[in-house]
């Protein structure tokens, strides 16, 4: 799995903290920008940036978005077929966003948790795997063919 990070300016910091972490953990990343602070970026370039090559392999590819409020980076990213993005402000969330709804990129709102509670979440987010019980997996696919 790769995973591709994507932050604007609110969510730069955050980013910094969670490339750390995944780097001691050993997991494969990319980072998609943010890389310097501009007050005037727009996370949709970003969000654009690692949508692009998260599509290239839905299945193998995920990605962590992160800016202010995670509405942003969340609305763009859904614009993309094949992309689940979830929007989560705690561990138990994140594991359901995986869990019932196999999303495949966890959007973080930097302005509403701290460094520790983000570790925790991306911890747990990469943890845990879709349940593939009947009823998620059922919803999924009428998603699916939503964009079909």
């Amino acid at each position: 799995m790769t995973l591709y990070l994507a932050a604007d300016h609110r969510g730069l910091k955050l980013k910094e903290v969670i490339k750390k972490m995944l780097a001691a953990r050993g997991d494969v990343f990319e980072d998609c920008g943010a890389t310097t602070l501009d007050s005037h970026d727009d996370y949709v370039d970003f969000a654009i940036a690692a949508a692009e090559k998260i599509i290239q392999n839905t299945t193998e590819n995920r990605g962590i978005f992160i800016c202010g409020s995670g509405h942003g980076m969340d609305i763009v990213a859904n614009k993309f077929k094949g992309i689940r993005a979830a929007l989560c402000w705690s561990a138990e969330v994140a594991r359901q966003s995986r869990e019932h709804d196999d999303a495949n990129v966890l959007v973080l709102p930097a302005d509403w948790v701290d460094a520790k509670q983000a570790e925790e979440m991306v911890k747990i987010w990469l943890e845990t795997s879709f349940s593939n019980e009947e009823r998620h997996a059922r919803r999924l696919h009428k998603i699916q063919k939503l964009v079909q």
